[in-house]
């Protein structure tokens, strides 16, 4: 019968629990997240050591940059709207009345 004991799984500690895992391993996956998450801000122009201007630096250059998107969607719509709506007007008044 004592032979029989089995012994449970050592329930991690206080720290641990907390960190949501083994301390090393969360602090290496901290790591690798940070330098993932800083290599992308980089790439969008983000300065560590001055994160305010960048980031307002970032909301300008989206601003400008939708801006020019909404320009170039009106551009397209007026360059379609010269063939469309003519077409489209001209099959209304030549359509059979009768048809609908």
């Amino acid at each position: 019968m004592v032979d029989d004991i089995r012994e449970l799984p050592a329930r991690p500690g206080g720290l641990s629990r907390f960190l949501g895992g083994n301390p090393i391993a969360v602090a290496f996956r901290l790591i690798a997240l940070s330098i993932l998450v800083g290599f992308v801000l980089a790439a969008i122009g983000l300065d560590p050591l001055n994160i305010l201007q960048s980031v307002r630096r970032l909301i300008d250059y989206l601003w400008n940059i939708s801006w020019e998107a909404v320009r170039g969607v009106w551009r397209y719509f007026l360059l379609g709207a010269v063939i469309v709506v003519p077409l489209w007007l001209l099959s209304r008044l030549f359509s059979n009345p009768n048809h609908h």
